[in-house]
């Protein structure tokens, strides 16, 4: 393969993928086209096909995009705290920031996640990248809680899918209310008391 090729692929495939970001989120994935996404990004449908073979395919690439940069940068923030600000409180903190451009990638993925719930096989494809997704997430829990000087007293994925919860379902009210209960509100006031119920100092029975 020629080089040229073989540098602009990644380019080409990154730039698929922002537009189809803001093309779902105006359009809805159902409704959004290919030729829609491929006017956004500045390619044809030769190059959508060269990097995707459908929406799906399109929609679990974003997913697994979205997860490693979320998973990348709450890692970043948490390297960043000072030693004294690590403790369950400063934890929640950190969970409770949601970044604007979140509201986009819920309209897509809460789109998706009714499709795949109507559609037994993407149902399926979409439960694999979630458990991928959530087995970081498990472990960087136990990582961190440990940090406090803690350890969890509850299956870590369990735990991790109970957090996704509280995540997406405060998320939902924020984007209806945003005065009442700005996003991150429910995370911020209740994560903390939730990791103080569900762990103990570590090193104990």
């Amino acid at each position: 393969m020629p080089r040229g090729v073989t540098t602009r692929r990644p380019r080409t495939r990154a730039a698929l993928l922002e537009a189809a970001l803001a093309t779902f989120a105006e359009h809805g994935f159902h409704a959004a086209s290919i030729e829609q996404i491929c006017e956004r990004a500045g390619f044809t449908r030769g190059a959508y096909y060269s990097n995707f073979a459908s929406k799906e395919e399109l929609f679990l690439a974003l997913f697994d995009e979205h997860g490693e940069r979320i998973v990348r940068r709450l890692a970043e923030r948490i390297d960043a705290l000072a030693p004294e600000d690590y403790t369950l409180a400063g934890l929640a903190g950190l969970a409770a920031r949601v970044e604007p451009e979140e509201r986009d990638w819920y309209l897509v993925s809460m789109e998706f996640t009714l499709h795949a719930i109507r559609d037994p096989q993407a149902a399926w494809v979409l439960a694999r990248h979630d458990a991928r997704l959530r087995a970081e997430l498990a472990r960087g829990l136990e990582l961190v809680v440990r940090r406090t000087g803690r350890e969890l007293t509850v299956d870590a994925d369990r735990f991790a899918r109970l957090v996704v919860a509280l995540r997406e379902g405060a998320q939902a009210q924020s984007y209806v209310e945003p005065a009442e209960l700005p996003p991150g509100t429910l995370e911020r006031d209740f994560l903390a008391p939730l990791l103080q119920a569900v762990t103990r100092p570590a090193g104990t029975d």
